[in-house]
């Protein structure tokens, strides 16, 4: 799967897929059966869409006018740029860090101002805020992941309220829960109370993590009205298709089944980092379903390895370049990944 050839469908079945945060369960039962019946509406636009907004509302304790859906939440973080960083404005946030906001500001010819990582590898809010006031009215959006892609680790709510309440209250904040589910740091908190309470923040939520409907593309944002308003503009209605909207609307009902992945990927992830650490190998403290160990030893050409044993990795993340980011399997993949581990890096290194 080199460059950007798709692999076969046998090529792809065979490959352990540790690469894009997936889900490795896939849907639960009750989704699938959701989407199967919703297969029916494949011919039709203005179908029954399982009632996916009010679902998403009821979830939240928001107003439908507060929902906005996308084909992943990847469409709302562009949807954001697009109508956030007119003339030339600057989205400031880390790197590394998951980088869509800014590849969509690049493409707008417009800039973004990344700063780095602390030395604990958590994001520097003091800096951040420190940035949007010296760039302040340039400033179009932050954008902070949390718990950040690639590091796992988590901006505590201490430190989002420092982040608010530090900027000038017109600049929009984006906060992006993609792992919000697999968090169990009591330090962490949603941001969805800000939206409640009519501050400039836009959050956001995908269905591709602990849902399993990565391939069905299915996100949303919630943000304040007036936010919401500079946003919809920008959002195409038939985007989302008829399966992901009832598929979505049923997980969000089927609390049981994903707490048992959030259960089996937590459990599973722990297992695998403990492995790594008794192997001499220091592994990032992550809340999601994947983390990054620091291989003292540059990442790609390893990635290159586990690629040539079956196995998909992420991909190097600068200024990281030594740390591997691994997404969390089964309890077999990572079994079949931490043996790989063994064989390309040696014995442990104490």
């Amino acid at each position: 799967m080199s460059g950007s050839r798709r692999a076969s469908t046998g090529e792809y079945e065979s490959l352990v897929k540790l690469c894009f945060n997936e889900n490795p369960y896939g849907p639960p039962e009750s989704v699938m059966k959701a989407m199967t019946g919703a297969l029916k509406y494949a011919n039709r636009y203005g179908y029954p869409d399982g009632g996916i907004v009010q679902a998403i509302a009821a979830h939240h304790g928001v107003a439908h006018a507060n929902v906005l859906l996308g084909a992943g939440s990847s469409e709302i973080l562009d949807i954001a740029g697009t109508a956030l960083l007119v003339g030339g404005k600057k989205v400031v946030g880390v790197e590394p860090t998951f980088g869509a906001v800014y590849e969509h500001a690049a493409g707008l010819k417009d800039d973004a101002i990344r700063l780095p990582l602390r030395a604990d590898f958590r994001q520097d809010i003091p800096a951040i805020v420190k940035a949007v006031k010296d760039n302040h009215p340039n400033v179009g959006l932050v954008y902070l992941c949390n718990p950040n892609n690639p590091t796992g680790l988590i901006v505590t709510k201490e430190e989002v309220k420092e982040l608010l309440d530090g900027i000038p209250p017109e600049v929009p904040v984006l906060i992006d829960e993609a792992y919000h589910h697999f968090v169990e740091d009591p330090r962490y908190e949603t941001s969805v109370p800000y939206v409640l309470a009519g501050r400039q923040v836009i959050v956001t939520r995908t269905f591709s993590k602990i849902a399993a409907l990565a391939g069905m593309r299915l996100g949303y944002g919630l943000a304040p009205v007036t936010l919401m308003e500079r946003l919809r503009p920008y959002a195409d209605n038939l985007s989302v298709n008829a399966l992901a909207k009832w598929g979505g609307a049923t997980a969000l009902q089927d609390a049981a089944a994903l707490q048992r992945v959030r259960n089996d990927l937590l459990q599973t992830r722990k297992k695998t980092v403990s492995e790594l650490e008794g192997l001499g190998y220091q592994v990032l403290p992550s809340e999601a379903n994947f983390f990054m160990v620091n291989l003292r030893r540059q990442a790609r050409s390893v990635i290159q390895s586990f690629r040539e044993r079956g196995i998909l990795v992420g991909r190097p993340f600068p200024p990281l370049l030594e740390h591997l980011r691994v997404s969390v399997g089964t309890p077999e993949e990572m079994s079949r990944f931490l043996d790989a581990f063994k064989e390309i890096m040696g014995g442990p290194k104490h």
